[in-house]
């Protein structure tokens, strides 16, 4: 099996969950040489956005979104601590976690794992994250940017809350705020007094780097 097949396999196995496989196949890309970040960027990534395209159009459901996001996490484990070797210069700290009441993290792992790889160091703290949770973990990690996540529109209003709970704690100005999920808008962002909306990981890559480096731009002013 040359390095192409796996990559295929890898993408087609994730995409209809095949744990054991996924990971059998990650650690034989390995042994063949093909880099942790190809694997991630040209498979298990694209794979994961399939799902969640799948999702989206009504043709896969939340179980299939879970049983794929299980099998991307067994790659993940083997992959993570390699390209956490191979990084960057830290770009900065992200910390990140779905809102109260949410627990779907198949798109928050999906954000966690392209950060990672674009340099920053990102603190997850988990699904059902409370207000006093965030606020309690922006005053030990310190991070440049919050993010917050929410998949289904009766947790969205715990943007405001957390943004409000942020504020009470005298931390606003310290952080850059981020918040994403399927449901969520740009003007819905707006609305709560977000800092930044991102409709897909990629995109909240970007953001967040240029979040991050505007911000220290002005700092140096």
């Amino acid at each position: 099996m040359d390095s192409d097949e796996i990559l295929q396999q890898l993408y087609d196995l994730t995409l209809v969950g095949n744990k054991p496989e996924v990971i059998e196949l990650t650690e034989k890309g390995l042994e063949l040489g093909i880099e942790p970040t190809t694997m991630l960027f040209d498979a298990l990534i694209p794979a994961l956005e399939e799902v969640g395209a799948r999702f989206e159009r009504g043709d896969f459901f939340v179980p299939e979104m879970l049983i794929a996001g299980r099998a991307m996490s067994g790659a993940l484990e083997i992959v993570r601590p390699l390209l956490a070797e191979t990084a960057t210069d830290t770009i900065g700290t992200f910390l990140m976690g779905p809102v109260k009441g949410d627990v779907h993290d198949i798109g928050k792992n999906l954000v966690d794992i392209m950060l990672e790889g674009a340099g920053f160091n990102v603190i997850d703290i988990g699904v059902q994250v409370a207000p006093e949770t965030f606020v309690e973990a922006i005053q030990e990690h310190k991070p440049d940017v919050v993010g917050f996540s929410a998949f289904l529109t009766t947790t969205m209003p715990m943007f405001k809350v957390n943004i409000e709970a942020i504020e009470k704690a005298g931390l606003r100005d310290d952080v850059i705020v981020m918040v994403g999920g399927a449901p969520v808008t740009q003007e819905y962002a707006d609305v709560v007094g977000a800092d930044g909306y991102a409709p897909d990981a990629a995109e909240a890559t970007r953001r967040a780097k240029a979040f991050v480096e505007q911000r220290r731009a002005l700092t140096k002013a």
